[in-house]
């Protein structure tokens, strides 16, 4: 078994046991679930992206499909690239954008002691001595606005916002997943007309389509992945954050569709996913400015090496 299997394989052990509907609503409610965020520390994963972890990157950000998959009640993103960036001192921080004053939409910025504000132009800060806004995105995840007592300049050698988008693609990936098999579970079990809706060519269709999309996504995420550390890893990720978003939009809608009036209850577990993808479609970019930056990416490389250079790009990987 590889390190990346294996690592999933832990996670979904770990989460299948305690991401239950409850503890979803009761996150959603502002509780921060704690127990959860011990197991997570006592298995040192929130440490798997640190440099001398001996993980690669691309498999230690590879847990993040599994954790979208159960909709983690928790900033593990944040938590792997935190402590990547402060040398494992990053247990009670997180992550936003913003400047050297403060930053906004920080993952459970009420529960942390700081956190790392990034600026659109790739600049740095550590913020702490925070004072606390609290919010929520769409799927009442605690998104925060802080503001700093306290700003440290910080060096980041790496694509950082990049990054934080590839986080949200595998993210999504691991949603698409769960979004499917609902559905799959659903259209099999939910009988009209004396027979399973999964029987009707329409619903066919749709699930079709979903699990194409689904496919897709996966593939778009794990080339993100792929591309970390190579000289493709700023086209890969626009295209992984854009295609995957697309993928959200297309099948968060037919896994409404196929569920019919149950789906749209908050008593289904279906929209603790729905939600989280619509949220994260936009976090760190929406498909346009990721859509943007891919254009800009081969167009460069195209006035560097020449027409060829784009179709070399698209038909090889790094």
């Amino acid at each position: 078994m590889d390190t990346r299997q294996m690592l999933q394989d832990t996670a979904e052990k770990m989460f299948a046991d305690h991401c239950d509907k409850p503890l979803l609503d009761r996150a959603e409610q502002g509780e921060y679930p704690k127990v959860l965020h011990d197991l997570i520390h006592e298995n040192g994963f929130q440490q798997l992206a640190m440099p001398e972890s001996g993980v690669e990157l691309a498999d230690a950000l590879s847990v993040l499909r599994v954790a979208g998959q159960f909709a983690l009640p928790l900033p593990l993103a944040e938590m792997l690239l935190v402590n990547r960036w402060l040398g494992g001192d990053g247990t009670s921080a997180s992550i936003g954008t913003g400047d050297a004053r403060g930053a906004g939409e920080v993952p459970w910025g009420r529960a942390v002691e700081a956190v790392v504000s990034l600026s659109a132009d790739g600049t740095a800060h550590l913020l702490t001595d925070l004072t606390v806004e609290p919010g929520a995105n769409l799927a009442g995840e605690p998104r925060d606005r802080v503001r700093a007592g306290t700003s440290t300049p910080l060096v980041i050698e790496e694509d950082a916002l990049g990054l934080l988008a590839l986080t949200r693609a595998v993210m999504m990936a691991g949603g698409l997943t769960r979004a499917l098999a609902l559905s799959l579970d659903y259209v099999s079990e939910r009988e009209q007309f004396g027979r399973p809706i999964s029987k009707f060519q329409a619903i066919q269709h749709h699930m079709a389509v979903m699990a194409a999309e689904t496919a897709a996504a996966i593939r778009a995420a794990d080339a993100g992945l792929a591309g970390i550390g190579t000289d493709r890893m700023s086209e890969e990720v626009a295209a992984a954050k854009a295609r995957v978003g697309e993928a959200v939009g297309v099948v968060a809608e037919l896994a409404h569709q196929v569920h019919g009036a149950m789906g749209y209850t908050h008593e289904h577990q279906l929209h603790h996913t729905t939600r989280r993808l619509w949220a994260w479609r936009d976090e760190y970019g929406t498909e346009r400015i990721w859509q943007e930056r891919l254009g800009r990416a081969l167009a460069a490389r195209v006035a560097t090496s020449g027409d060829d250079a784009l179709w070399s790009f698209i038909a090889t990987r790094g």
